[in-house]
């Protein structure tokens, strides 16, 4: 038997790299996790252009790392919690890879991805947080609702609220689709444009079954990347 049959595969996930904008360590400012120590590791790259874009500085540019770097800088802040975010992580396709790798390496890890490109590649260990784009994003016909075939119980949806007009289309998803019967459902407000207090009032009036979060981090830090 040719024994390069069998090298091959792990000699490729060896050389294999990553577009990365920052890696950085912070509390992590939404979801469920929300508080805990984190680090972040920001992919470069995303084919998406949502109105309130928050991160278009990881559009372009970057460091290509290999994915052993990528780890060891992790490990070096000594968290046990870790999120790959973007930018949108998934448009790399060593992504699910380096997912992997963390989860191997006996992280509690999180993959932030907009809903629009294939998840059904992520190790299950991974908490799935999938942003569903609303109208008002520009970018709602992205969604790729096949996505919600591979959600579990540990995974999460996220709608970013934008307007009345953005709430009533993510209630009617969630009841038409029954969201919640797959993994808990967050609601968030557009940072600086819909007034928290108006969300809250809505999700009280409707008894919607999700739970609303605000960005802890802008709360704490403003805008400044690395945060």
């Amino acid at each position: 038997m040719n024994q390069s049959l069998f090298e091959q595969p792990a000699a490729a996930a060896v050389a294999a790299t990553l577009r990365i904008t920052e890696i950085f360590f912070s509390l992590q400012g939404e979801t469920s996790r929300v508080g805990l120590p984190t680090v972040f590791v920001r992919l470069t790259g995303c084919p998406l252009r949502c109105g309130y874009c928050d991160t278009a500085y990881a559009f372009h540019g970057g460091e290509s790392l290999a994915l052993a770097e990528i780890l060891s800088r992790v490990a070096a802040y000594g968290a046990h919690h870790v999120t790959v975010t973007g930018g949108e992580p998934l448009a790399q396709k060593h992504a699910p890879l380096l997912l992997r790798w963390l989860a191997d390496a006996g992280y509690s890890v999180s993959l932030e991805t907009s809903g629009a490109l294939d998840v059904s590649t992520v190790d299950v260990r991974v908490s799935k947080i999938l942003d569903l784009k609303t109208p008002a994003s520009g970018e709602c016909a992205r969604n790729l609702w096949s996505n919600l075939d591979y959600l579990t119980a540990h995974d999460e949806i996220k709608f970013v609220v934008c307007d009345e007009q953005d709430y009533v289309w993510a209630r009617e998803q969630l009841r038409q689709r029954r969201l919640d019967a797959l993994c808990p459902v967050l609601l968030s407000p557009v940072h600086g444009g819909l007034a928290p207090r108006r969300l809250a009032e809505w999700i009280l009036r409707d008894r919607l079954p999700v739970r609303m979060q605000l960005q802890m981090h802008k709360l704490l830090w403003g805008e400044t990347p690395g945060h």
